[in-house]
């Protein structure tokens, strides 16, 4: 598709998207997103540019192919499950430690977070790789 429009409009939302989305992913500890949500934005946001620009481009622009993206995410969530083994609790139980960022400020950080990333990947890896290999076939 070679629409002037739809380039452009792009060009200007994938930055955007890429925000929100990351906004999503770490936010859904308290309140509504997750990895799930975060990684369906993401994912969306490139599949607008293999609209635009086709999926040769977007591949070029991604420089890691989907299914290694599933890979490392499902790696990382498992780890986050097997942290709390070498704990000597339930596989999957949350750990939670602070990040002292400097001047008194403390930064929570647990596997959930770890495990919600994992997902992200898998999700984003997945939808990729199904609608640039269907993109791809036309």
């Amino acid at each position: 598709m070679n629409s002037l429009i739809l380039v452009t409009a792009t060009r200007i939302l994938m930055p955007m998207l890429l925000l929100l989305s990351a906004f999503l992913l770490l936010r859904g500890h308290n309140e509504p997103g997750g990895g799930f949500i975060g990684g369906l934005v993401a994912a969306s946001t490139f599949i607008l540019h293999c609209f635009a620009h086709g999926p040769e481009e977007t591949r070029k622009l991604l420089r890691i192919q989907p299914g290694y993206v599933v890979a490392i995410g499902l790696l990382l969530a498992m780890a986050s499950g097997c942290l709390s083994l070498m704990s000597g609790m339930p596989f999957m139980t949350g750990l939670w430690g602070d990040l002292n960022l400097g001047g008194g400020q403390h930064l929570p950080v647990g596997t959930p977070v770890i495990f919600d990333i994992g997902v992200y990947l898998v999700v984003i890896g997945a939808m990729l790789e199904i609608v640039l290999t269907l993109a791809e076939e036309e």
